[in-house]
């Protein structure tokens, strides 16, 4: 029967392609009782990326709900085998992680504390283990391995095949060699799709189309940053010794995967610098299809993988396997709503993961979809995390190779991308580039880490190069003055004779305080959990500006415009662009201002805010603190930055960058979106009750209700470390009396209290009395020791940065 006849005129939810992500979408859908959703495939089934893929699935990723979704994956294949009689090629082989250098070690050792603290099996084992569990291979060279037993691989097409035959069985349909020709939209959401047998009216449209997703999303008017890369493995005939299945063999240093296949090896492989695809080069009617052997890229890789297996010199090669697969800017994938296009979904840019994570994205994305909320924070991978300026082609085509090569990188602290850079600059750039900065890229935009860099740093698990220098401006913030550039922040207005109500409605806390109030408030979902948090200053009835994270301002937009009601006299308009923000903090802001004409503005109560000239400049002054100390966020025209920045700096202040603002935060445990809060966190749970207002319905006050009479689950701690020596990067596992009782979410050195501090989520079954508790952090297999608190560990009565008079005496 013809597609023509059978494609039906309407569907809850069209699913577009129809790899293992998009089958997986469906299956979902279809199980949660969309049972109307169709798949619409440009070919067939699997002919994109999924069918050459080497589908390793490693359980653990870099946080506990990544690797939740892989867990379930792993579940998922014994199960629809079971429903559907399908097999899926689930082979539970596990898999080992090989160090031939100290830091490689203890970037695995670092794995395997995680894994532990995530419920995935993994233990550190010596050379006769093994040389046991893989005998062919030469590991003369190898210091350390960890050992993974959990871990397997499936076959892509059988996993297809049963998640179709399972959608199938719950009234989901599939339609192959039905390419989508455009998206059709009204009043800024989807309401179907075009294809080239007609339109479907629908009213969820998911993403899941592999190499073709960002012309998919240019279709739909969004911009969805992948691009695809040429990605190689070696396939040999068989090989004596090479009986059954063997682990496979994550040899990361030399940027390898072994395992067998079909009584030979696969060797794989993530190169230092990949080779991008310009997707035209692909054409419309790639499928199934391979790209040219290219030995003379391969070459290195091996000449690794000879000397790691040298059975391989003897070996006759079937074929060097070249594949697309697509990447992202950060390589994270993309799971969740598009920011600007309601009802648009993508599930796309699986940086190589797909297969290990296609059962527990499309799960999650389906219940995303029908309950309105994902099961737990996948705030890592929501698809508001790129800029406009990371979807350019240029851009991706020098950012994907990188991208690839870093899957196998050791994550050093402080590490930084190389390509497709200096995409933004703060108005401030040049300045901070004659003090030596050195910049991180967020959102796009090039902020500085830190100053009086000569070149770059050499990366490592210990006490950084740039330790004595982010110390020399923490000293300054504390004792005198420093300037932090916060230029990047959003900057949202909202205004209309309903303003007051419609925040006070989206918003946890007093949003109807009077006019030169700033209120620190957050944006939480139907379940409690922070879907923002940000400062808003309101200057009129009818007037408020909220500033918001640097990288929150698409999904805050998209957040404050889906709660707008119809009726609601609002206007919501994002003004990022055109003004500078510049933070004066320490001490002597005092007399600075005073010395620039303003000494009235130390007048301003905390959180309070004020327009003044300052040193010629009109400036909107807010007396707050990040950092812990006396200070102003000063806002200009971005024309006037400069200007600003040259009377604060020739005044006595100087320049402080995001190190030293991350350490003084943590030591005044003021927690950051990302890190320490997330949309599965509460404002009870992270201590911030004081912001919420205890009369009125909010979004989420009904939970919070809850909460309040059943008590908490967990704490957002302190933790005080006793070694000064110890380096904690926030991620570690927290241990009470042997037991895990939680984990860090930011950690840095406490230049203000001379040792290193954690902020924690603990659980409180296992810490009954956080005050003054004794616990340890497993950093990479060495377990410091260190006292909790629930307060700050550096002035925890905030007498520093409320009172001006205070500081007339300097510690």
């Amino acid at each position: 029967m013809s597609a023509e006849r059978t494609l039906p005129n309407h569907a809850s939810a069209v699913v577009i392609g129809g790899g293992a992500m998009g089958c997986s979408v469906l299956y979902h859908l279809a199980k949660a009782g969309v049972s109307d959703a169709i798949l619409l495939e440009r070919n067939q089934l699997t002919s994109g990326t999924t069918w050459h893929s080497a589908a390793q699935v490693r359980q653990l990723r870099s946080t506990q709900n990544l690797t939740r979704l892989i867990q379930y994956s792993a579940r998922l294949y014994a199960d629809l085998e079971a429903e559907t009689g399908q097999q899926t090629g689930w082979y539970q082989t596990g898999s080992i992680s090989i160090a031939t250098n100290p830091d490689r070690l203890t970037h695995i050792r670092r794995q395997a504390a995680l894994a532990r603290a995530y419920g995935v099996t993994a233990e550190e084992i010596g050379l006769d283990d093994l040389r046991r569990l893989w005998p062919l291979a030469n590991f003369d060279d190898v210091i350390g391995a960890v050992w993974s037993p959990d871990d397997g691989r499936v076959n892509p097409s059988d996993f297809c095949q049963a998640l179709t035959k399972g959608a199938r069985a719950h009234g989901a349909r599939i339609f192959e060699n039905t390419p989508v020709t455009g998206v059709l939209k009204s009043d800024g959401r989807v309401v179907g799709v075009k294809t080239t047998f007609g339109d479907v009216r629908a009213e969820n449209v998911i993403v899941c189309g592999g190499l073709w997703s960002r012309e998919l999303g240019a279709m739909a008017g969004t911009r969805i940053p992948v691009l695809p890369c040429e990605h190689f493995y070696l396939l040999t005939k068989p090989v004596d010794g090479v009986d059954g299945h063997l682990p496979t063999l994550s040899d990361h240093d030399s940027h390898l995967y072994i395992r067998d296949e079909v009584g030979g090896l696969l060797v794989g492989c993530f190169e230092p610098m990949g080779k991008p695809i310009d997707p035209v080069t692909l054409g419309e009617n790639f499928a199934f299809g391979l790209l040219n052997e290219d030995w003379d890229h391969f070459e290195p890789m091996m000449l690794n993988a000879l000397h790691r297996l040298p059975v391989l010199e003897h070996a006759e090669v079937r074929m060097l396997l070249n594949g697309p697969e697509s990447f992202t800017p950060d390589g994270s994938f993309l799971l969740g709503p598009a920011p600007d296009v309601d009802g648009l979904w993508l599930c796309c840019g699986m940086n190589s993961v797909g297969i290990a994570t296609g059962g527990g994205a499309g799960w999650a994305l389906a219940q995303w979809i029908t309950d309105g909320a994902p099961p737990f924070a996948l705030d890592e991978v929501h698809p508001s995390r790129f800029p406009d300026v990371q979807n350019e082609l240029n851009f991706l085509m020098a950012r994907a190779p990188e991208v690839l090569g870093e899957h196998y990188a050791i994550h050093y602290p402080g590490h930084q991308w190389t390509t497709g850079r200096n995409l933004r600059k703060t108005p401030l750039h040049e300045k901070w580039v004659e003090a030596g900065a050195r910049f991180a890229q967020v959102y796009g935009w090039e902020r500085p880490q830190y100053f009086g860099c000569s070149g770059e740093p050499e990366l490592t698990f210990g006490q950084p190069a740039w330790f004595d220098q982010v110390g020399a401006e923490v000293e300054a913030a504390h004792k005198r003055a420093a300037i932090f550039d916060q230029s990047t922040f959003g900057k949202i207005s909202v205004t209309g004779a309903d303003a007051e109500s419609f925040l006070n409605r989206v918003c946890a806390n007093d949003m109807a305080r009077p006019p030169g109030s700033v209120i620190y408030t957050a944006m939480l979902n139907a379940r409690g959990g922070y879907e923002s948090d940000f400062t808003a200053l309101r200057f009129g009835a009818e007037d408020y500006r909220l500033y918001v994270g640097t990288t929150a301002i698409k999904r805050d937009m998209a957040w404050l415009k889906a709660h707008r009601q119809a009726d609601e006299r609002v206007e919501i308009t994002n003004e990022s662009e055109g003004l500078a923000i510049l933070g004066l903090m320490g001490p002597e802001a005092v007399r600075i201002v005073d010395d620039l004409g303003a000494g009235h503005i130390n007048a301003l109560g905390y959180f309070r805010h004020g327009t003044f000239d300052l040193g010629g400049v009109e400036v909107l002054a807010a007396r707050m603190s990040y950092v812990g100390e006396y200070g102003f966020e000063l806002t200009c025209a971005t024309g006037d930055a400069g200007k600003l920045c040259d009377a604060l700096a020739d005044a006595g202040a100087t320049p402080a960058g995001l190190f030293a603002q991350t350490s003084m935060r943590i030591e005044k445990r003021f927690l950051a979106m990302g890190h320490d809060l997330d949309s599965d966190t509460t404002p009870l749970e992270a201590g911030l009750g004081f912001a919420v207002k205890r009369k009125g319905q909010f979004i989420g006050s009904e939970a919070l209700t809850r909460q309040r009479d059943d008590g908490v689950s967990s704490h957002l701690v302190t933790i005080m470390l006793d070694d000064t020596g110890a380096n904690p990067l926030g991620d570690e596992p927290v241990y009470a009396q042997g037991k895990l009782a939680g984990q860090a979410t930011s950690a840095a050195f406490g230049y203000r209290v001379g040792k290193p501090v954690a902020l924690a989520r603990v659980d409180v079954d296992a810490l009954h009395e956080p005050e003054g508790a004794r616990v340890e952090l497993d950093i990479a297999g060495v377990y410091a020791a260190g006292t909790v608190t629930l307060r700050a560990a550096f002035d925890p009565d905030g007498v520093r940065m409320r009172s001006g008079e205070a500081l007339k005496v300097v510690a």
